[in-house]
C-alpha cells in the first residue's frame, strides 16, 4: 500500500527540484534585466523593492504552476516556465512604457512604484497562467 502511495514520488522530485531551479534562474534573470538592483535593496531593507521583486516571483510561480499541472513531460514544463519568464519580463517592460521611471522610483524606495510594479506582474502572471490551460 504504501510502495504503490510512493510510486509517483518520483516525478514529483523531478518535478519539485526543477520548479526550484527554475525560480532561482527567473530571480536571477529578472535581476540582471531590470536597473534597479533587487538583492541589494532588499538587503538595505528598501519598503518598494520588496512588493515589486515579490510580485515578479509570485506572477512567475503561478503559471509554472499551471505549466506543471497541465504539461505532457517534463521538458514541456520547463519549455513553458521560459515563456512565463519571458512575460514576466514583458510584464516588467509595460509597466517603463506606462512609468519610464518606475525603477529609479524603486531605488528611491518609492512604495507606489513597487505596489504598481508588482501588481503588473500579477496581473501577467495570471494572465499568463489561464492561458496555459487546456
Amino acid at each position: 500500500m504504501l510502495l504503490s502511495s510512493l510510486s509517483g514520488l518520483p516525478a514529483f522530485a523531478a518535478y519539485f527540484a526543477t520548479a526550484f531551479i527554475m525560480i532561482g534562474a527567473f530571480g536571477t534573470l529578472y535581476a540582471l534585466v531590470t536597473p534597479h538592483r533587487e538583492y541589494r535593496l532588499l538587503r538595505e531593507g528598501s519598503t518598494a523593492a520588496v512588493p515589486a521583486f515579490l510580485g515578479a516571483l509570485v506572477g512567475y510561480v503561478i503559471p509554472l504552476s499551471a505549466a506543471m499541472r497541465w504539461s505532457a513531460s517534463l521538458g514541456d514544463f520547463v519549455v513553458w516556465a521560459l515563456i512565463a519568464a519571458a512575460v514576466q519580463v514583458l510584464a516588467y517592460g509595460a509597466t517603463r512604457l506606462l512609468v519610464p521611471d518606475v525603477s529609479k522610483r524603486i531605488t528611491a524606495n518609492d512604495i507606489s512604484a513597487g505596489a504598481l510594479l508588482g501588481g503588473v506582474s500579477l496581473v501577467f502572471g495570471l494572465i499568463n497562467a489561464a492561458s496555459m490551460t487546456p
